[in-house]
């Protein structure tokens, strides 16, 4: 695992770009999910990749 890590901060500036709702951090998995829209965004080096592309579908 990266020493670089994600900031909980950036979440009051993030929201998700399909449902423009919040995001909440799984540090876990290093992803920022989004349950509006049932989809998590990998957290890479410490940068939240908010590709519609990148992102894992929730089940």
């Amino acid at each position: 695992m990266s020493d670089i890590s994600f900031d909980p901060k950036m979440l009051e500036a993030l929201v998700c770009p399909l449902t423009q709702t919040r995001l909440s951090y799984d540090a876990d998995k290093q992803e920022l999910v989004s349950e509006a829209g049932k989809v998590a965004f990998p957290i890479r080096n410490g940068i939240p990749i908010m590709l519609i592309d990148e992102a894992r579908q929730l089940g």
